[in-house]
Parts: structure tokens; sequence; C-alpha cells
């Protein structure tokens, strides 16, 4: 899965006036059926696309020897912020490998989380613990590993979901099956671990039936909100009744991974969570809905199913309910919310997914779809995403908004079953643009220890970055295109410095830099 070509884009407004632009697109040829999960905005604002493929080459081993992998392996590819490939890796394991979840971390590097089928041998250090595990691999900003981990026991477990949390640690979700610890047929697994990965608690939950998890986040006092799609009912750890044949199950766990509360949302149908996200006052959570009015569900049932929203305050309360429909199945991967700059209000929701088929394909059945709403859940605008590499099947798995305004979106395109390829989209969108509260400067992390990112906010081709003493001698000068530099502080004594910003088209910006 290697060739990678721009190709050209239309978009189709549904409602409202299309105000968008194509930035670029990238499609990642492949000939297997590779699994993309995952797209991540890294701290210097670049893009990192994750999921599983098999290679096609063979594997270098230690001492020079080659070994076929024929097993899917973890696939990362690393895109600059003109879509410009910065690198490609392949971590293996003997047998199959599925990358699931991927978080950035505060150095500039990222967590990976998987479920591997391997032992020890190629990428896997650890051996395998029975059934299915867990594989985690902390890597840098390049992709060099810098540590890995195996979790799992006797048993079959596999990964869901990665947070980092305020103290640098992690979360990682995950399920696991038929073990003599758990409730039902599918449990859930949480286990805490510090920044070096080293384990701190684990924790099984569930009711008596099968509890997946679809999402977690991180709260802002240092906790996780988990989202989980359940066909339990009562026992176990689960203290709330089903409604109907899925639900929405809620978790919020504190930062020591206790659970703190837990909610229950469905109707008499099927109700399948998806994604979660944070506002200034609770929580966004959607997914999508075949059940009419019941249970605790108020909007009803257009056609097929429904994406299905509700807003919850941070006790886990409903603040408000709404359903919307593209026709046939509507699938919901990915959620952002737009906050104003002191993040003290939510501005709108941006969602992202795809229409799945059931019988004959329609026109803009199978591709992608975003829909915007403000923040009460009111439809503002909705619109399909197609283009020249349209394929009869077209997937999405995952969008970014970016800080200036830009989306990313990331998912598969097929002719047929079997050879998806990755298809990523950056677009520009004036209606989004007009959301997003504008800067000159920002600078993070501020105060600094080691290394901190410097981000422009205007347009320019290229700039000067410098950095002064407050006596106003010059330390250091750079050149660059991107809106997003690295700059190394570490040979700067504790105290206050001036970054001072020159651009091509004569802008300039000023911001403080503290270094503890």
């Amino acid at each position: 899965m290697k060739k990678i070509y721009l190709g050209a884009l239309t978009l189709c407004a549904i409602l409202g006036t299309s105000a968008q632009e194509v930035v670029w697109q990238k499609d990642i040829k492949s000939s297997t059926q590779d699994f993309l999960s995952q797209i991540t905005t890294t701290i210097d604002q670049q893009y990192l696309i994750t999921g599983s493929s098999i290679q096609s080459k063979n594997q270098s081993q230690a001492g020079g020897s080659q070994k076929q992998n024929n097993g899917y392996d973890f696939h990362l590819v690393k895109l600059n912020q003109q879509g410009e490939e910065v690198w490609e890796k392949y971590f293996s394991g003997s047998s199959h490998d599925y990358l699931s979840a991927t978080v950035t971390t505060q150095d500039g590097g990222s967590l990976l989380a998987g479920t591997s089928y391997s032992g020890k041998g190629l990428d896997k250090k650890d051996d395998s613990k029975g059934g299915s595990d867990i594989w985690l691999i902390r890597i840098n900003e390049f992709g060099d590993e810098l540590w890995q981990k195996t979790l799992g026991s006797s048993f079959d477990e596999e990964a869901r979901a990665v947070i980092q949390t305020t103290d640098l640690g992690f979360f990682v979700a995950g399920n696991i099956q038929n073990t003599s610890k758990g409730y039902g047929s599918k449990d859930v697994l949480i286990t805490r671990l510090d920044k070096d990965g080293k384990e701190l608690s684990q924790l099984i939950l569930g009711g008596k039936g099968l509890d997946e998890v679809e999402k977690m986040i991180p709260t802002r006092d240092g906790g996780a909100l988990l989202g989980i799609y359940s066909r339990s009912s009562l026992g176990g750890t689960k203290k709330t009744e089903n409604f109907g044949e899925g639900d929405y199950w809620i978790l919020k766990l504190d930062k020591n991974g206790r659970v703190e509360w837990e909610k229950n949302f469905g109707g008499k149908g099927d109700d399948h969570l998806r994604t979660l996200a944070l506002t200034s006052t609770g929580f966004i959570i959607g997914g999508e809905s075949r059940s009419e009015r019941s249970g605790n569900k108020t909007a009803g049932l257009e056609e097929g199913s429904d994406l299905w929203l509700m807003s919850l305050n941070e006790r886990g309360e409903e603040q408000w309910q709404k359903s919307y429909n593209f026709g046939n199945r509507d699938i919901l991967m990915g959620m952002n919310v737009i906050h104003s700059a002191d993040a003290q209000s939510s501005k709108g929701i941006l969602l992202g997914g795809y229409t799945q088929a059931e019988g004959r394909v329609e026109t803009d059945d199978e591709t992608f779809w975003m829909l915007y709403l403000d923040h009460n859940g009111n439809e503002q605008w909705r619109k399909h995403v197609s283009g020249e590499s349209r394929k009869k099947e077209e997937r999405l798995s995952d969008l970014k908004l970016n800080r200036d305004g830009s989306i990313i979106l990331a998912g598969t395109s097929a002719e047929e079953l079997g050879k998806e390829n990755w298809k990523i989209v950056k677009l520009g969108d004036k209606q989004v643009d007009q959301l997003i509260e504008k800067y000159d400067i920002k600078i993070y992390p501020n105060p600094v220890s080691d290394y901190a990112y410097v981000e422009i906010g205007f347009d320019f081709k290229d700039a000067d970055i410098l950095l002064y003493d407050m006596s106003g001698r010059q330390l250091q000068s750079l050149k660059t295109k991107n809106r997003v530099t690295k700059i190394n502080t570490q040979a700067l004594i504790q105290g206050a410095y001036l970054v001072t910003i020159k651009t091509d088209n004569n802008k300039t910006a000023n911001a403080k830099l503290i270094k503890k």
C-alpha cells in the first residue's frame, strides 16, 4: 500500500450555500482489504493516518535476515500540512495485528493501541498472553518506538480507545470476552498506565450481556468519559436497565479510574453509540438509532436508521436530544465541537459519516457527508463529498476540524469489498471558517521545558521566527513555510522571552514565551 497521488473533488451542497474548496486530496492505493481507523492531528498540526494493512514487501529483521509476514500490521502514514508524505511506518507481529486507536502525546509523539494475535517476534517484543492481547506502542514524532507493552490474559482482549490524561499518563479502554472475572459475553476493560507504560490499575465493567466500548474522551478533571454500545440487562456492575435491543451506555470515570456516574439512553429498538465530544457545559453523545419514540428517546425515526444526538451536562443529565436523516442507514463516524477562543462557550457541532445503502444504490449513497449544527443541535447545513476517484463504496472513518477552519476527512474508497484505498481529503469551508476565532500567534506549551510550538494564524508563504531575550538580544532565527514550527528552548535559562513573527507579506506578530 504505497502509491499516493493527488485527485480532484467536487462538493454538493444539499442545504444552504456551498462555500467549500478542496485544498488537497490524497488516495493511498492498496490491493488488499485495508482498515483505516483514525486520523490524528499532531501537536505541530500535521496529520497521522492510522489503520491496518497487509504489506506486500518482506520484513527486515535483526541481523539482516528477511521474513514475510502475511498478516495485518499496524500501518501509519504521516502527512504534512500540504498533504505530502513525511514518513510511513509499519509495526509487525508474526500474525494479525489490528491498530484500533491513536492519541497524540504532549511531547509531540503518539501512543498506538491495537489488538494483537502475535507472539514474540519481528517488532513485537513480548510473548502472547493467550488469545488476543492489547498491544501498545509509544512513538516519537518521527515514528520511532520509545516503548511497547502487551496487556492481556489467557482470555481474549481487544483495544478500542486510548487517551492521555492531565498527569501525562494514559487510559486504555477495550473489551474482554468470556473471562471468569467478567459478567457477560463481552465486558469493558479499563487499564490506567503512567507515562512510561507502567500499569497502575485495571477495571472490568459490564452487565449480563454484550458491552462494547466505542469511544473514550478525556474530561477536564483528569478523568474520562466512556461511550459503550450495550446489549446488557441489569446486573454485574451495570446499574441501569436497557430500554431496547441495544442502548447508549455512558460512564464517567474519575482520574483514578473509578466510576463516578453512569447513564443509559435508548428506545425499544437498536441504538448504536459511535462517538463523544466535550462541550463548554458537558458532553455531546451521538450514534445511530433504529428506535421510534420509546424508552427515554423522544426524537422520532424517519427512515432506516437516523443519527441520534444528545447533549448532557457534566453530571450526565440530558439537556436536549435530536435526530437527523440522510436516507437508508446513516452511520456517524466523527464529531467535532467548535469552541470560542476562551473555551467558555460552544459555537456549533460538525458531524461526519456516510450513508450505507440497503438495496439499490442512490446517487449520494456510500459517499462521505458532513452535517453542521448550532450549539443547540439545530441543523444549519449538510453536504456530500465526492470526486474523480469516487468508487462504489465510500465510507468515512474519521474527520477533524483544524484550528484554521479547514477540515480533514479520512475514509476508504473501494470498487469492491477487499480492495479498500485510503482516501484523505482536506477542505476549506467558508461557513466553518467564519466561526473560528482568529489569532496572530500561539505558543504551546507555555510555560515550556524543552520544545515549544509556534503557530501562525494568518496566511503567508514564508516567515521568519525570531526569539529575543527581554533586553532585546536576538537568540534564535528560524525560517518556515509551515503554520506550526517547533523551536528548541533547552538552552534557555528560566525566565521570559519574546517571539516575533515576520512574514513575506509584511505581517508581524509578537508573543511572550515563558521558560520554566
